[in-house]
């Protein structure tokens, strides 16, 4: 029987062709998984490394921790107070609370998880503190246009910008940012959260304590919130 050819509309060597396929696919797709894994594990170990560190005391470890997210913190809360000057001051005192809090932190988040909480609260302290202070002055939102602020979004690595566009850039992010600071507090956050610091709709519901789903629906009302004002103050 093994010197019989085979039929070769009987379909076994497409049948042996899609087996073999389907174990490459396979194969890639457990590479792919065992690298990602590898990966999670290694970020793990060296935050683990990281924080072990941070609550012994070193100073080299908190100087690597302000290095890697005053930025990402001051552009968080800069977006939702809407103030250079008071963003800097807020930031100051987050890192005071990261500083002083880092030993009662026992990884039920991550630790970037736990900053921008302490951040997000520590901002909207401070905001709820300034209305009490002000509420009878009409708010600015000019000073989110100013050159305090943080730059939104950046030039393509490489490509410098003529005067011209230079000007445009600098008009699209005073727009961007008046229509930003006009959208209710709670909208707001989460936009910021989402759209400029990237994180995941887990790390959104653990920063502010609300459920994936409120963060999905606020997510989309702010989102169209800021659509609207876009189009009001670009005249459509």
């Amino acid at each position: 029987m093994d010197g019989v050819d085979k039929d070769p509309d009987s379909g076994g060597g497409l049948a042996v062709g899609a087996e073999t396929c389907y174990v490459a696919i396979m194969t890639d797709a457990a590479r792919w998984i065992s690298g990602a894994l590898d990966r999670t594990c290694s970020a793990a170990v060296e935050e683990a490394a990281l924080v072990s560190e941070l609550q012994a005391g070193s100073e080299e470890a908190f100087a690597y921790l302000l290095a890697v997210y005053a930025n990402p913190i001051f552009n968080l809360v800069f977006h939702i107070l809407a103030d250079g000057s008071d963003a800097a001051d807020v930031v100051q005192e987050v890192f005071v609370k990261v500083f002083r809090g880092i030993k009662q932190f026992h990884g039920e988040s991550s630790l970037r998880t736990w900053i921008y909480r302490i951040a997000v609260h520590e901002a909207s302290n401070h905001r709820r503190g300034w209305w009490r202070r002000r509420v009878h002055e009409p708010a600015s939102l000019d000073d989110a246009a100013g050159e305090s602020g943080p730059a939104w979004g950046e030039t393509r690595a490489g490509e410098a910008e003529t005067p011209y566009e230079v000007v445009e850039h600098a008009e699209r992010q005073k727009i961007v940012r008046r229509a930003l600071a006009g959208l209710p507090q709670p909208y707001r956050t989460v936009v910021v959260l989402r759209e400029l610091e990237g994180l995941s709709y887990e790390e959104i519901a653990q920063v502010l304590g609300i459920a994936e789903g409120t963060v999905k629906s606020r997510l989309m009302r702010g989102r169209e919130l800021l659509r609207r004002k876009l189009a009001a103050c670009l005249g459509y």
